[in-house]
């Protein structure tokens, strides 16, 4: 049978367009399908603008930090319609980037929703219907509000970034990366921020020192956090939306936004007519390989909710386009990932946390806790965390977890040495880089604890 293409990419996020270029290069006649805008969720509404945001909330702390350094500098105000404006202009700017490197791969660009009609056919929202040889699937995941009275009077990640105006109070409900995050940019931006979140202690499957650490900086920072809280109701009321929690609390705020959980955009693409097998929380069942349970199709990315990180899907990409189009079976490595959660302050973690190393076999841990020089010359009260994880068997550091200005930098670095195997004396030897916060990680020379 002849087909139109040899690939066609469902999403024109991270690991889709990755895979469509790739796999164009090697002579591939490749489609590719998007029904918003070019970049995904990375790029349009996720880690860019967040990151964005999270530069512009670090001002103030960095005006009155430079006054304890004796500069002469006033604090000034953050004006949200000039900040958004040259935000739009970015994400402009960078959707037209990865237009440009498609178009330049020889990739057929379609701005349609695309939907299976079958194992090799794709019908588009314009009426068009092509078949392809293969298809992948990358169409990512979303937020949603949660299932409850009243909870569309909330905003999601989603909106956070399209407001007109910021509010002067925001109730943000959730414990986990974006809750924590968003919490942090907009108490840094001047709203009076206030957190709920239904579980113990936020920041759930990470290491439990580094959370408490982060909690307590968050708390120190201004950001009213209730952990072991939840929304008993909420209506809209002049000024804003009336919250009742659990904890006993009833306040107006000026925005509620949920971050309560992300669901695979799995709904409404004929995936399960096709013979895909979806599982239970939405996602795609995938292989090793990326491939589903019907042989033509694959999916990379969010979609299937194994690592839901940008870098992940590009990785998962690269390694379907060697699989598929190379003769090269590549199964993807989601082991070691190192990750940065751009808390404030910021939070670099590698490999397993405490908890879960302790369970697994005999450690050692090893642990320091400071305040940095730059902080306390300023007066602040901010400390930062360094840990190892060690195995006793092998003395291999099995996790590294840093909270600390710039986390997400240094654990890049820590994240090659501990993809490599090194051991606590391969750290040891290493010579300490000083005066820097980072050295502590090779000067630590006996272990706190071990379980």
């Amino acid at each position: 049978m002849a087909f139109d293409f040899d690939l066609f990419v469902i999403g024109g996020g991270s690991g889709g367009v990755r895979a469509a270029r790739v796999a164009a290069a090697t002579g591939a006649k490749v489609a590719l399908a998007e029904e918003y805008r070019m970049g995904g969720t990375c790029v349009i509404r996720g880690c860019v603008p967040k990151k964005l945001m999270v530069f512009a909330s670090e001002f103030h702390e960095a005006m009155s930090d430079a006054r304890a350094y004796g500069w002469d500098v006033q604090d000034g105000s953050f004006n949200w319609t000039t900040f958004r404006g040259k935000l739009d202009s970015e994400l402009d700017r960078l959707e037209g980037v990865y237009r440009r490197l498609l178009d330049g791969s020889g990739v057929t660009v379609f701005d349609a929703r695309a939907a299976l009609a079958d194992p090799h056919t794709v019908t588009l929202s314009t009426g068009e219907t092509k078949t392809a040889k293969h298809i992948l699937v990358a169409t990512g995941g979303r937020p949603v509000l949660p299932d409850m009275p009243g909870a569309e009077l909330g905003i999601t990640s989603n909106e956070i970034f399209k407001l007109d105006q910021l509010p002067d109070s925001i109730l943000i409900v959730g414990g986990g990366y974006i809750a924590c995050e968003f919490a942090g940019i907009l108490n840094g931006l001047g709203v009076k921020v206030t957190q709920f979140y239904r579980g113990a202690q936020i920041l759930r499957g990470f290491d439990g020192e580094a959370r408490g650490l982060i909690a307590d900086q968050m708390r120190e920072r201004g950001v009213d956090l209730h952990c072991g809280t939840n929304i008993l109701s909420m209506e809209q009321v002049d000024g804003g939306i009336r919250v009742k929690g659990s904890n006993g609390s009833e306040a107006t705020y000026g925005q509620v936004m949920f971050a309560t959980g992300r669901v695979p955009n799995t709904d409404g693409i004929g995936l399960e007519e096709a013979g895909v097998k979806i599982g239970r929380r939405g996602e795609i069942a995938v292989d090793d390989y990326s491939q589903t349970a019907v042989p033509s199709i694959y999916a990379v990315g969010d979609v299937t909710n194994r690592v839901n990180l940008t870098p992940v899907a590009i990785r998962e990409g690269m390694a379907f386009v060697e699989t598929v189009f190379k003769g090269n079976p590549t199964p993807v490595d989601h082991d070691l990932i190192p990750s940065a959660v751009f808390t404030q302050p910021e939070f670099g973690t590698v490999g397993l946390s405490e908890e879960d190393a302790r369970e697994i076999e005999p450690i050692e841990v090893y642990c320091t806790s400071f305040k940095p020089m730059n902080h306390s010359f300023a007066g602040r009260s901010d400390r930062v965390m360094m840990k190892l994880i060690v195995s006793k068997a092998t003395r291999k550091v099995l996790g590294c977890h840093i909270v600390a200005d710039h986390a997400g930098e240094l654990i890049q670095m820590v994240g090659i040495a501990v993809k490599m195997g090194a051991t606590k004396e391969d750290f040891d030897r290493t010579v300490a880089v000083h005066p820097t916060i980072s050295e502590e990680l090779v000067t630590m020379k006996e272990p706190v604890r071990s379980a």
